[in-house]
């Protein structure tokens, strides 16, 4: 029994090791690492074997391969369209899609029991971890390079995103009004900077200050400040 039950772990181990070696694009030794990358929380409640911390590296090195491939590919533009840009790339609802593409809904160990859990967004978070996993297995420029071959060009058209119109302000004012809450764009200050008029934008939430974010015109400091402010309140 003590056999056969040895055979069915290693056909599993095996099984997993070449799925995980379809997702990713090779074949790593790191196993233990990359199953933590796809263990939920609702799973395995330890922080050392869930993917929390994983997801957080990994949405910072993406955020960083993304800033600089914009920044690259668009030379002549202005820190408020590089911004609404990142978002259109890498807010909950895209990186979610990305994930489910390229198979890491049936690769996440959830808790299948709950509902919610099965149309939530966590594939996306799942997609942060493995990037966090795939840095610390192989180093930033391969992740670098992973991101944009398996996540930008499959699955990001820079043409259609360009097409779409977020407003990162309007969409803060709306989760407000549906949380209740009063939040308002305040010019904080402006001032020159070389022959430039930079301007300060606070987000105030019920009269207390979230961020404050500059700009060169009032209304890309108020798309900056509206980005920062989601990020801080996890919009």
């Amino acid at each position: 029994m003590k056999r056969i039950q040895n055979l069915l772990s290693f056909f599993k181990k095996s099984d997993f090791e070449n799925n995980l070696a379809a997702l990713i694009g090779y074949k790593t030794r790191s196993i233990v690492l990359f199953q933590t990358a796809l263990n939920h929380r609702s799973v395995r409640e330890n922080p050392a074997e869930n993917n929390e911390r994983l997801e957080f590296l990994g949405d910072a090195i993406i955020s960083s391969v993304v800033d600089d491939y914009l920044f690259k590919k668009y030379p002549y533009k202005g820190e408020g369209f590089l911004t609404e840009m990142r978002s259109k790339m890498v807010n909950r609802q895209q990186l979610n899609h990305i994930a489910v593409q390229m198979g890491l809904r049936k690769m996440t160990r959830f808790n299948k029991m709950d509902g919610s859990l099965k149309t939530s967004q966590i594939f996306g978070n799942t997609l942060e971890a493995l990037v966090g996993a795939i840095y610390l297995d192989k180093k930033y420029d391969f992740t670098k390079l992973w991101i944009i071959e398996k996540m930008i060009q499959p699955y990001l058209f820079m043409d259609d995103l360009e097409q779409i119109d977020i407003n990162i302000k309007n969409k803060i004012i709306g989760w407000a009004l549906k949380q209740g809450k009063q939040i308002d764009f305040v010019l904080a200050g402006e001032q020159l900077e070389g022959r430039r008029r930079l301007f300060t934008i606070n987000v105030v939430l019920d009269g207390e200050v979230v961020t404050a974010q500059k700009g060169y015109t009032k209304k890309d400091a108020s798309q900056l400040a509206a980005q920062k402010a989601i990020e801080i309140l996890g919009i």
